[in-house]
């Protein structure tokens, strides 16, 4: 079998047997990637502590037909002892990799963007000066804009008109003008702040998000995972388990 290098983010691992494992993994060159990791579950294990959610690693790896198989693992960053020593950043690092699991559908499709979106979010996570919440958000919302499901916010989501639009239509992907809300059922009326704020998540203002006040950020929240579950057509288990609390 063909062996190869690459470095990933452990996205999830599941058991396998009494004492191997798993692991999803979002490479740098091949994309997403399922690999049996054997013995790591032993206490011996020379890589198992490595190959932890959210885990920053290079990787070797075998080829095979169905899965491929994990020989060498080395750290390139501990993401995942920092954040699992932090409920908040926990939960959030968890979305983050569910949602890059999902966006990253087909096995072996490379996928470059989203590995390095997902690898800043991580690292933004284990910044204690960062929100954890707006951390998510932002990945979110960035994450939709390579997945082609970009949000609507400064102009019309159906007719182009530039805004700002008081109306916001998550089915019709953002902001509506007040023509095209006329037609639209379930349009809700957020702060305008709450817009600017989901801008500066989009664009990396973060000198606007850190200003923003907790209600906004509240507000966004719920309009990005609207968003972002509208368009997977079904939910994420991970986002009801976030913990909302605005910390720094």
């Amino acid at each position: 079998m063909p062996v190869y290098r690459d470095s990933a983010v452990v996205l999830r691992v599941t058991k396998l047997g009494e004492a191997d494992r798993i692991v999803t993994l979002l490479t740098r060159r091949t994309g997403k990637v399922r690999a049996v990791a054997k013995g790591v579950r032993r206490t011996r294990s020379k890589f198992g502590a490595r190959l932890e959610p959210f885990s920053h690693v290079d990787l070797q790896l075998y080829a095979g037909r169905n899965l491929d198989i994990v020989t060498q693992a080395e750290t390139l960053d501990p993401f995942g002892a920092t954040l699992a020593a932090d409920y908040p950043r926990y939960t959030c690092a968890t979305a983050i990799a569910e949602t890059a699991e999902r966006l990253a559908a087909e096995e072996r499709e490379p996928a470059l963007r989203l590995y390095l979106l997902a690898v800043s979010a991580l690292r933004a996570l284990t910044e204690p000066t960062r929100v954890p919440t707006l951390v998510l958000d932002a990945f979110l919302l960035r994450a939709m804009v390579l997945a082609g499901w970009a949000p609507a916010l400064r102009e019309c989501a159906r007719c182009g008109r530039p805004g700002p639009h008081g109306a916001f239509h998550v089915a019709s992907g953002g902001a509506l003008c007040a023509d095209c809300r006329l037609s639209s059922s379930g349009v809700v009326r957020p702060a305008p702040a709450t817009i600017d704020l989901m801008c500066a998540l989009t664009e990396g203002a973060w000198t606007v998000a850190d200003a923003s006040e907790s209600s906004h950020r509240r507000e966004a929240s719920g309009l990005v995972a609207a968003l972002l579950q509208w368009h997977l057509e079904r939910g994420l288990r991970s986002l009801p388990m976030v913990d909302r609390e605005v910390r720094a």
